[in-house]
């Protein structure tokens, strides 16, 4: 069956850590994101074991590629994601359905919806004040006709009983959200659409694009049933205690957030707070307080200690010195505070592998003013010397630096293998 899903994967001409040449697949079409794995990039690590996988593990499950394809593969996978809605996304990908309710459930949601007038400004009460028009300086997300049918659907499927269908459901709604409103995601952020002001959607607009989208869910749903390993264990959470909570695996796949100063939660916002997974102000501090510390966006308690690594000290005094020419001073603590993070994440990675047991990481470098954050080799020092035997490493691409650093090819995305 992993065949037959892959069949109509684009020929890949990139690196196969990217999602590019998957984004139409079955599943994983759903929902896009550009974060993801390529299915033949677990494929890949999975068959470099030299002995066959029964159970594997993703700490920072993203959109679920990792826990699909192994369900596709015959291997039982384990995951563990932070953000509400890609949770949800996940364990969507990962359900078996009964596709008779789903369906029922599905035209219910369509009915009980037309009938619904939703308090639009109670339900988004703290949320940006940018979502909903009038917005702020005439700018705005979503037009009132375009929430209101939002949350009216929203609503609706908040009253389906089968846990499966519903969180399915909300997931369709969510691959929805951005199609819907004024804004594109852009890189780390968001701008608004060329001319949007007269481009505006309407409320029929949005249950075209819903029943389209349930379409395209249910045929893969209907279609790719039948998967090796239909069983999974889904973690919700900050992998950095969650993985206390997990049993003994034969591999690691991982892609943690790159230390540069972005807050993944950012391009999430309106599934978040359109769906109600964001409700306050504090709701979404919580929520990013959980992430690994690889920004500078909120304020925590970062670090000075370089765990014991010569790159890390030196490129720890070298932001130091540079600290002026950073667009944030607590940066070079920052990165201080990531590394120790992925300490934590690592040591604990180790207990869970069994005997010949590997972990995969997908990691990048980052640069402020001038100054290289060699991720892979501070993460070789920390590997060895916390009781792996081997850390080594390939690069899998070229990435540009930021806009102030030049914008050039010069930071590296490299597959760290330890074991």
């Amino acid at each position: 069956m992993v065949t037959r899903w892959l069949a109509g994967q684009a020929t890949a001409t990139g690196p196969l850590s990217t999602n590019q040449p998957s984004i139409q697949l079955p599943f994983q079409r759903w929902f896009k994101f550009k974060e993801a794995f390529s299915p033949q990039f677990i494929i890949e690590c999975a068959g470099s074991l030299g002995q066959p996988a029964r159970t594997c593990l993703d700490p920072f499950g993203g959109s679920g590629t990792s826990a699909l394809t192994a369900q596709f593969l015959g291997i039982r996978p384990t995951t563990i994601e932070v953000n509400p809605f890609l949770a949800d996304l996940i364990e969507a990908k990962l359900s078996t359905y009964d596709v008779t309710s789903l369906r029922t459930d599905y035209l219910e949601v369509l009915n009980v919806s037309k009938d619904l007038r939703p308090a639009t400004a109670k339900l988004l009460k703290n949320a940006p004040a940018t979502l909903v028009n009038p917005g702020v300086d005439d700018r705005w997300i979503y037009s009132k006709g375009v929430a209101r049918r939002i949350l009216a659907l929203r609503e609706a499927i908040a009253l389906v009983k089968s846990r499966p269908n519903r969180l399915l459901l909300t997931v369709v709604l969510g691959s929805i959200l951005v199609g819907l409103s004024n804004v594109i995601v852009n890189g780390k952020g968001r701008k608004y659409r060329n001319s949007w002001e007269t481009r505006q959607k309407s409320a029929a607009d949005v249950e075209t694009a819903f029943r389209g989208s349930f379409f395209e869910v249910f045929s893969d749903i209907c279609l790719y049933a039948g998967r090796s390993s239909p069983d999974f264990t889904l973690l919700r959470g900050d992998s950095r205690t969650m993985l206390d909570q997990v049993k003994s695996v034969d591999f690691a796949i991982l892609s943690p957030p790159y230390p540069n100063s972005f807050d993944y939660t950012d391009i999430y916002n309106l599934e978040l707070w359109m769906l109600g997974y964001l409700s306050s102000r504090p709701d979404n501090l919580s929520l990013r307080g959980k992430t690994l510390r690889s920004h500078v966006q909120i304020h925590r308690e970062f670090s000075t200690d370089t765990l014991g690594s010569k790159s890390l000290a030196r490129t720890y005094r070298h932001l130091c010195r540079v600290r002026e020419e950073l667009w944030n001073p607590h940066i070079p603590e920052m990165i201080c505070a990531y590394f120790s993070d992925m300490q934590t994440i690592m040591t604990k990675l180790k207990v869970k592998l069994r005997k010949g047991g590997k972990a995969f990481l997908a990691v990048g470098n980052s640069k402020y003013a001038g100054v290289m954050v060699d991720t892979e080799t501070i993460l070789q020092d920390i590997a060895l010397a916390h009781g792996y035997a081997h850390a080594t490493s390939r690069p899998i691409r070229s990435m540009r630096s930021s806009a102030q650093q030049g914008g050039r090819h010069e930071l590296t995305e490299t597959l760290l293998t330890l074991s």
